[in-house]
C-alpha cells in the first residue's frame, strides 16, 4: 500500500493509497511529538517512536508506512517546531487530510515535502473509520479522498497548488531548489 500509482488520462492521476488514520481537532504540534523529545535525539529514525505518544503511548509503533492521517480542525496548531513535520514523514506518513491546517505547520510541511490535504468537510472525521482503506486521486490540482475498499466514498477537497506539487515531489523546497535554481 506505499506505492503511488499513475495513469494517463488528459490530467495525469496520481493514487496515494493508504490506511486511515484518525485524529480530532486542534492536534497541536506537542501531541505530535512532545517539545521535550528534541533533547534526547536530533535523529528522526529515533523521533518516529515518539509520534503522538501523549494521545497514544502505543500510536508509534502502530504506523505502517503509507498511512494517511486524517484530522480534524486546525492540524499542526502550536509551536512552530519543524521536528513535528520530520517526525510524521519519519514515521513513513506521507499525507494529512485534514479539515484546516495551522498555517505554520502547513509552511514546515511545504518546506520538507509533507503533503497536507484540505477537505472542508465539518464532519470529515465521521465519514473515515479508523483503520480504513483510503486513497487520495490527485488529477493536476484537484483533489479527493476515496474511502473504502470500493472507494465508494468520495470526500472532495480544496485543490492543491501546482508549486506544493512541486516542491513535495522534488522532496521539499531545498531539493526543489537546488535542482531548479528558482521558485518558477
Amino acid at each position: 500500500m506505499t506505492m503511488e500509482a499513475s495513469a494517463s488520462s488528459t490530467a495525469s492521476l496520481t493514487v496515494i493509497p493508504g490506511r486511515a488514520r484518525l485524529l480530532g481537532d486542534d492536534i497541536n504540534t506537542d501531541y505530535i511529538i512532545s517539545s521535550s523529545r528534541k533533547k534526547d535525539s536530533v535523529d528522526p529514525l529515533v523521533l518516529r517512536g515518539y509520534l503522538l505518544e501523549d494521545l497514544d503511548p502505543d500510536f508509534a509503533a502502530s504506523v505502517q508506512e503509507g498511512d494517511i492521517l486524517v484530522a480534524g480542525h486546525n492540524f499542526g496548531c502550536g509551536s512552530a517546531m519543524e521536528v513535528a513535520v520530520t517526525v510524521v514523514l519519519a514515521a513513513g506518513i506521507r499525507v494529512v487530510v485534514a479539515r484546516s491546517f495551522a498555517r505554520t505547520y502547513w509552511r514546515n510541511a511545504i518546506n520538507n515535502g509533507l503533503l497536507l490535504i484540505t477537505a472542508p468537510v465539518d464532519d470529515l472525521c465521521d465519514l473515515v473509520r479508523e483503520g480504513e482503506v483510503v486513497a487520495l486521486h490527485l488529477s493536476g490540482s484537484r483533489a479527493e479522498l476515496r474511502v473504502g475498499a470500493d472507494a465508494r466514498r468520495v470526500i472532495p477537497c480544496e485543490p492543491v497548488p501546482e508549486i506544493v506539487l512541486k516542491l513535495r515531489e522534488a522532496g521539499g523546497l531545498v531539493p526543489y531548489l537546488r535542482r531548479h535554481r528558482t521558485l518558477a
